[in-house]
This record gives C-alpha cells, sequence and structure tokens, in this order.
C-alpha cells in the first residue's frame, strides 16, 4: 500500500478486525487493487459491496498456508465468484507470445491468476489444476533443498535436556541475530523471559501480540537492538532479517 500512494494507485484492506461498512464505502469509491483475507473477501462479495466482474488479475500469496489453515473452501469460492469469460483459451494459441503480447494491449485482457506457494502439497496442486490454464512454473532456488551455505544440524534430546543444550549453543559467542521457535505462546514468552535473567537479550514475536508489538520486535532485532527473537510459526514466513547466524 507505501508503494501504491506512489504511484497514484487506489488501494483497498478488506481484513477482519476492522469495520466492513467503512471498507464497504471505500470500495465504492473505486480502487485499481484489493488486499484480503478470504473470510472477509467472501464478506464484502456476499454483500454486493464488491463486484469482480472486471477483475483481472488474482494472485494467491502463501496459497500451501491458506490451505493449510483450512481456507481452500473460502479460496475456491472466491475464484468462482471470477469472470469466466476473460479466461485465456486452453489451446496453442496462448504459447503464442506476439498474441498474447496484443492480447495484454487490448481492453478484453485474459484474466491472470498468479500463485505463490513454498511447497506444493496435493491440495495445492488440485487447486492448481482447476484454476490455472497451462501455467507456467517458476521456482526460486531448488525445490525441497535449504541452500548450500546453510549447514543443518539435529540434537536428539529429551525434554528435560532442551534447555540445557540450548544454553550450551548460545554459550559458544553466536553471532547475532538469532531466531528460535517454540510451538506456543506461551512458551514464547517464558522462554524469552528466562534468557533475559541469564544476561541475554531477547524479544518474542507469536499471535498473542498485536501488529504494533510485532513490528516493535521486529525492528528491535533488525537494529541490534535485540539480539535474540523467540517466536512461534507466526515468524515463520513473510519476514525479511538480514544475515540471521543461527536459527533453532
Amino acid at each position: 500500500m507505501r508503494f501504491a500512494k506512489m504511484l497514484d494507485i487506489r488501494t483497498v484492506a478488506v481484513i477482519g478486525g476492522l469495520s466492513r461498512e467503512e471498507q464497504g464505502f471505500k470500495l465504492r469509491l473505486g480502487c485499481e487493487i484489493v488486499i484480503a483475507t478470504p473470510g472477509r473477501m467472501i464478506d464484502v462479495l456476499e454483500n454486493r459491496y464488491l463486484v469482480l466482474s472486471r477483475c483481472t488479475y488474482i494472485v494467491l500469496d502463501e496459497a500451501d498456508r491458506m490451505i493449510d489453515m483450512g481456507f481452500e473452501p473460502d479460496v475456491q469460492r472466491i475464484l468462482d465468484y471470477m469472470p469466466v469469460t476473460n479466461q485465456k483459451p486452453d489451446s496453442d494459441e496462448i504459447e503464442d507470445e506476439e498474441k498474447l503480447l496484443a492480447n495484454f494491449a487490448s481492453k478484453n485482457k485474459y484474466r491472470q491468476t498468479v500463485m505463490f506457494t513454498a511447497t506444493m502439497p496435493p491440495a495445492v496442486e488440485r487447486l492448481a489444476r482447476s484454476y490455472l490454464r497451462r501455467p507456467a512454473v517458476v521456482y526460486i532456488g531448488s525445490a525441497g533443498k535449504p541452500t548450500e551455505r546453510t549447514e543443518q544440524i539435529v540434537y536428539m534430546v529429551t525434554e528435560a535436556q532442551k534447555r540445557k543444550k540450548l544454553l550450551e549453543i548460545l554459550g559458544k559467542g553466536v553471532e547475532p541475530p538469532v531466531i528460535i521457535f517454540v510451538n506456543q505462546k506461551k512458551g514464547a514468552d517464558v522462554l524469552a523471559k528466562g534468557l533475559e535473567k541469564m544476561g541475554f537479550n531477547a524479544c518474542t514475536l507469536h499471535g498473542g501480540k498485536g501488529q504494533e508489538q510485532r513490528e516493535f520486535a521486529l525492528a528491535s532485532l533488525k537494529s541490534g537492538a535485540k539480539d535474540i527473537l523467540v517466536a512461534t510459526d507466526v515468524a515463520g514466513r513473510g519476514i525479511d532479517i538480514r544475515n540471521v547466524s543461527l536459527v533453532i
């Protein structure tokens, strides 16, 4: 949305937690881009705040994550609201670069459906087969493999030995920033407090934090004010922290 202001593109965020009526008012004023979560998007479509008859570009970001969270039926319902009159033909015609460029320059553009996904489980493949026609597949990095500059180590320890092993690893003088993932919000807070008492500089990031608190935690880690981020899988995607030396 920050980029859009500079480019004079009108955007509307359609997300839960904010007034549906206010979002509906902004949509009726007109916009070029709608950024939405599945549940609220269905809400505004069903209440006719938004009609997708002229939509030519749809992006499913983190498609695998949405499906993991049980949003597959919602995503399918949203895609069913998309117009079918502007779907590109399932023929050799769409392999012709000149014809595609000519269409792109015309008023009756083919609909483009783009999916960003970290993994391709069966549910995502099923979605791709249903709604994409002769898609181009772009891989970034090697599918299913970490970068060659990453060393992976597995320690087999009991629950009682975890804390001791963690302190042993951190005690070796690891360069910050460090990210430690835990599976519960409460566990993140308890571990961060424990590390602070032992002289480490830690902050937390999890679903129980408000947006401002999350941004403050990330900013603290990036600026060097904090050395360790203790997080749940909320921080597993979509964050950009440079030069992380260790992930536990």
